[in-house]
């Protein structure tokens, strides 16, 4: 199977001959059980202690738990920003609580997801979508309200603009998938792992540069290289969606167990997020006046 970039998905368990050697336990165990004889007099005079029993195999992962798990996630995820406007818009001194704290911990529970096994773990999944929830319902409210004004008319227009962008975006990248318009090469993940590790650095230098200087190095200031700096961050984000469909691809055909479709829902959800973080804030460039 090809390896992927992703973080999320590049530590799920692989194995020549299988994936992880799920489908290949069950004729493991039968023939481990026939050759101990279970099931079988044991001698001695012995009595048997009841039939071996195999386990059944796991259920392999299709589409469809894709599918379902991806639409539980970003359910919670929609319900969580959703009260998180209201109760920012009712209350505005609780929208920087809910932007540092829900992104911090959901900033957390990504980099726990992405760098254990726990990314197949709905607990987890599913309180990432929570706080991730909280973080994107406040930081709209803030980019509406405060960013560019809520009185004016493109205050509140900007959320349903980002929305159906980042839907739009989505959609259309599945279908470049899908007609294998752009391939996903080994050649192409190695580029695309080498242009995010240095979006990240960028990133990270300009929010300490941003302690010491006014703008930092001008990546969100809202100038001409701020708005360069967010197409190439949406660039980016709208082709991790070819990595992502891949690794879910990859994961079907090597018939991963069904759980697995946690991990593909929240790998999906972690770039979603980003786009719709960066297409809301290149809006908010254009409607500041």
């Amino acid at each position: 199977m090809r390896s992927t970039s992703n973080p999320v998905f590049r530590n799920l368990p692989q194995q020549s001959g299988g994936y992880s050697a799920f489908g290949s336990a069950a004729a493991g165990a039968g023939y481990y059980g026939h050759q101990q004889g279970y099931g079988q007099p044991q001698g001695y005079g012995q009595p048997q202690y009841g039939e071996y029993q195999p386990q059944a195999p796991t259920r392999a992962m299709t589409i469809d738990d894709v599918v379902t798990k991806t639409g539980i996630t970003l359910g919670v995820l929609v319900v969580a920003a959703i009260v998180s406007f209201i109760l920012s818009a009712g209350n505005p001194g609780l929208a920087p609580l809910f932007v540092i704290g829900g992104g911090l911990i959901g900033f957390i529970l990504a980099m726990v997801g992405s760098f254990t096994r726990l990314m197949n773990n709905p607990a987890l999944v599913l309180s990432y979508a929570a706080f991730e929830g909280l973080f994107l319902g406040a930081i709209s409210h803030l980019f509406a309200n405060v960013a560019i004004g809520g009185s004016t008319p493109n205050g509140s227009s900007i959320i349903i603009q980002a929305v159906l962008a980042t839907i739009g975006v989505f959609a259309g990248m599945l279908v470049v998938y899908k007609t294998g318009a752009v391939r996903v090469t080994p050649r192409f993940q190695r580029v695309m792992f080498g242009a995010l590790i240095g979006v990240v650095v960028l990133m990270l230098g300009n929010l300490v540069a941003s302690f010491f200087m006014d703008g930092g190095f001008g990546l969100r200031d809202g100038g001409p290289i701020a708005i360069i700096f967010s197409l190439v961050c949406i660039g980016l984000a709208a082709f991790s969606f070819l990595l992502d469909f891949d690794a879910a691809d990859q994961l079907i055909r090597a018939g991963a167990p069904e759980k697995m479709a946690w991990g593909v829902a929240f790998g999906l959800t972690v770039t979603l997020v980003w786009l719709y973080v960066e297409i809301l804030r290149l809006l908010s460039y254009f409607n500041n006046d």
